[in-house]
């Protein structure tokens, strides 16, 4: 048998640009288990197909993780029209596909998005952690069922049109705690009349810390543990 080894104590939060193809419990496991940490947890998840700001959180921080999944986000994303799937984003079963989908000139494009600024009601999707009947929505979409789902009220701050080469479209959106992303642009392709799912994401930020303060993994795990515990911010203030 290997010698017990202590866990290590650590307060602070870290903010990680979660690598694609990872699930941001992925990059906690591993996290916590290279550097033998007592309690590591994240505020707020990336799906597998999104990269970008990850906020861990180490120690006492853990006690933060519901102010800061209150914080609005703000995403880059892009979306592929002419295309369902049964996840809304990429990386789902496909429901329909339009190869030629009709062009959508870009001044009718953007007068669409301005439907979606704002206060708005969003219906969560089916792969999703929502809960009804007590039941987490992925594990009934896994199963193939689709059940009735509540919208819910969300707020999109911002919606700023990037890039717009059809059948694309590049978005940078600010929005409201329980936004989901590849739903809005789900309901932007219906609104066309198109079809589209989320190609791609990169969180921008969440709250008050950016890509820019982010990590990347590699370079995390390459550290010493003292090294990995100066990379740690100070617990936020309480909110008056």
């Amino acid at each position: 048998m290997k010698p017990h080894r202590p866990r290590r104590h650590i307060d602070g939060i870290l903010v990680m640009d979660k690598p694609r193809e990872w699930t941001s419990h992925d990059v906690v496991a591993k996290l916590r288990a290279h550097f033998q940490l007592d309690k590591l947890g994240h505020a707020g998840t990336l799906d597998p197909v999104a990269t970008g700001v990850l906020v861990l959180l180490a120690g006492r921080a853990t006690k933060c993780a519901e102010h800061l999944l209150a914080d609005e986000k703000e995403y880059r994303f892009v979306v592929l029209f002419g295309v369902t799937t049964d996840t809304q984003d990429i990386t789902g079963t496909v429901i329909t596909r339009d190869e030629q989908p009709p062009a959508v000139a870009r001044a009718a494009f953007e007068t669409v998005l301005q439907e979606f600024r704002g206060p708005i009601m969003q219906t969560p999707p089916m792969f999703s952690a929502v809960k009804v009947d007590g039941t987490r929505l992925y594990k009934l979409g896994r199963k193939g069922r689709e059940v009735e789902r509540e919208a819910r009220p969300i707020t999109i701050h911002e919606l700023v049109l990037e890039e717009f080469t059809w059948p694309r479209a590049t978005l940078r959106a600010v929005c409201s705690k329980g936004t989901y992303v590849r739903t809005l642009c789900h309901d932007i392709g219906a609104r066309l009349g198109a079809g589209g799912c989320m190609e791609s994401l990169v969180r921008l930020r969440s709250g008050v810390y950016t890509l820019e303060q982010a990590h990347a993994l590699p370079q995390m795990l390459a550290l010493t543990p003292e090294q990995f515990a100066a990379c740690m911010l100070p617990l936020p203030r309480p909110k008056p």
